[in-house]
C-alpha cells in the first residue's frame, strides 16, 4: 500500500522499491478569485483543480490554442459561455456534476455563487489566455 507523507509517496510494502521516480510535486498558484492546483503536467495535457471563492469570478476569456474541459466537483456557479465575437453569451447556473468542453475561441467565465471546485484538464498551453474583462485589473494580460 502506498501512503502520502508530507507530500511524498512512501511504500509500506517491502516488495516495492519506492515510487519517487513517478511522483510529481503539485504546484499551487494563488489567484485573486481563489487558487489553482496544477497536479499534472505532461507533453500533451495539464490537470488542474480550480477553487473559486463565493462571489468571485475568473476573467471573461478565451484561448487561441488551448483546448480545455471542466468538471464541476462541488459548489454552485454561473457560467457565461459563447463563441468569440458573439454579442450575447449564454448564462446558466451550474452545479456539481456539470461537465463542459471549451474549444479554442470559446469565450467563458465562471462566477461562484458559493465556493466552487472545478477539475480542469487541458492541452499544455497554460499561458494561452486572452482576457476580455477582469474584475482584478488583468485585462489583456496572461498574469496569474
Amino acid at each position: 500500500m502506498a501512503a502520502a507523507a508530507e507530500g511524498r509517496v512512501t511504500a509500506e510494502s517491502p516488495n516495492l522499491e519506492g515510487l519517487d521516480r513517478w511522483a510529481f510535486e503539485p504546484r499551487r498558484v494563488e489567484k485573486p478569485w481563489g487558487w489553482e492546483l496544477i497536479w499534472a503536467v505532461a507533453e500533451q495535457y495539464v490537470g488542474k483543480i480550480l477553487f473559486v471563492r463565493a462571489g468571485h469570478s475568473l476573467s471573461l476569456q478565451f484561448h487561441n490554442v488551448k483546448d480545455e474541459s471542466w468538471h464541476v466537483e462541488s459548489g454552485r456557479a454561473e457560467l457565461e459561455l459563447g463563441d468569440a465575437g458573439s454579442a450575447v453569451l449564454n448564462k446558466e447556473v451550474i452545479t456539481a456534476g456539470a461537465t463542459f468542453r471549451f474549444r479554442p475561441g470559446t469565450v467563458h467565465r465562471v462566477t461562484a455563487l458559493e465556493d466552487t471546485t472545478i477539475l480542469e484538464v487541458s492541452t499544455p498551453q497554460i499561458d494561452d489566455v486572452v482576457r476580455l474583462e477582469d474584475a482584478y485589473g488583468r485585462e489583456g494580460t496572461s498574469e496569474p
